[in-house]
């Protein structure tokens, strides 16, 4: 919204300050982190008093058996000032924008009805998992058809382009579209299978953001993909306004997140972070990079699908002593607050060796 005032540059020359997405993407970081901030506690309130709370299940970890009773869905709080921060700063007129936003609210929709379902009607199984999929589906339905009438770069439209390597790519024709799906719902359920630990899926999410807000940047930059050989986009300096609000808003979010957690995000975001991730890695044609980018999230789902699958073929043993792994490392006696700590300092070293692609083709 403000971006408009920069049209009237002409009669105001300081106006012009609107036009430029740096100073528009840390003025979308600050308002998400500030107003976090601002209406948290009210949120957080307003949970505990309609009674949304965390019941921890026997199964889990016993350590986390005293986190009962925290109020959950507090993912409200990065749903509302996302969008508010984002209508404030982006550009209005930008398909990314838009895109990135109807994947918001279509994933926040599955995770507050799953959230509801859970807390609310009491059923500890959630919304139906075919339902959630359905969900997941139609919104990757969504953005891959539009993606592919109106690709980021037509030349470009089904390729992959391959980190670190010059000029590069893989051309997947048809298939391309399959996969594009894939990584919609893939990065949505990988986020939400990593959110089991007091700010571990928002503190790793930042780091992610902040990987593809650069990335969107120099894409969107002519020169700047010219001279570092990645695909040029046009209009994709918006995502990085929308990255910056993202990571206004986790910040935010931590500050009542963080250990001990005074409110967990539940499925509310947790769904619609990662799809919001996967969805940015298909506009700025950087879907390889989430391998690395968002290596955390890969990991903890990777460990659960080879627990799952470990234990079906030795008919009852583990792999790990419980998936996602940061369960495995609480259960081997590391304090969760390391855990999260370590697991965040893996996060950072991950976005600088996916940030360091830039310059290594």
């Amino acid at each position: 919204m403000f971006y408009y005032l920069s049209l009237f540059k002409d009669d105001i020359s300081f106006l012009n300050i609107f036009n430029y997405i740096t100073f528009r993407t840390g003025a979308a970081i600050f308002t998400s982190f500030f107003l976090t901030l601002l209406i948290g506690p009210a949120v957080v309130r307003k949970l505990r008093s309609y009674k949304i709370q965390q019941v921890e299940r026997s199964y889990g970890p016993a350590s986390h058996l005293s986190k009962s009773g925290t109020p959950t869905m507090g993912g409200i709080l990065i749903f509302i000032t996302l969008l508010v921060s984002v209508l404030l700063w982006g550009r209005l007129d930008s398909p990314y924008i838009w895109l990135l936003m109807f994947t918001t609210v279509s994933l926040g929709f599955a995770g507050v009805m799953d959230d509801y379902t859970k807390l609310v009607k009491k059923n500890p199984e959630g919304m139906k998992s075919s339902v959630k999929l359905a969900i997941q589906l139609f919104t990757a339905i969504v953005v891959v058809g539009y993606l592919a009438i109106n690709p980021p770069n037509e030349q470009y439209a089904t390729s992959l382009i391959i980190p670190y390597m010059s000029k590069m790519f893989i051309d997947l024709s048809v298939f391309y579209f399959a996969f594009a799906m894939l990584v919609v719902v893939g990065t949505s359920n990988a986020t939400n299978l990593t959110d089991g630990l007091d700010g571990l899926a928002s503190g790793c999410m930042v780091f992610t953001a902040v990987t593809y807000g650069i990335f969107a940047y120099v894409a969107g930059n002519v020169n700047f993909a010219d001279y570092l050989k990645i695909i040029y986009v046009p209009g994709a300096g918006e995502i990085t306004v929308f990255m910056g609000a993202l990571i206004g808003a986790c910040m935010g979010f931590l500050w009542f997140n963080a250990y001990p957690a005074q409110v967990f995000m539940g499925d509310t975001s947790s769904l619609f972070l990662g799809g919001v991730i996967g969805t940015a890695a298909l506009c700025v044609k950087q879907e390889l990079l989430l391998p690395i980018a968002g290596g955390l999230f890969l990991i903890e789902t990777v460990s659960v699908m080879l627990q799952m699958g470990y234990f079906k073929m030795t008919h009852g043993k583990r792999l790990f002593k419980m998936a996602p792994i940061h369960h495995h490392f609480e259960l081997m006696g590391i304090a969760e607050p390391k855990v999260i700590v370590r697991f965040w300092i893996v996060g950072v070293v991950l976005m600088l060796i996916a940030l360091a692609s830039l310059k290594i083709r």
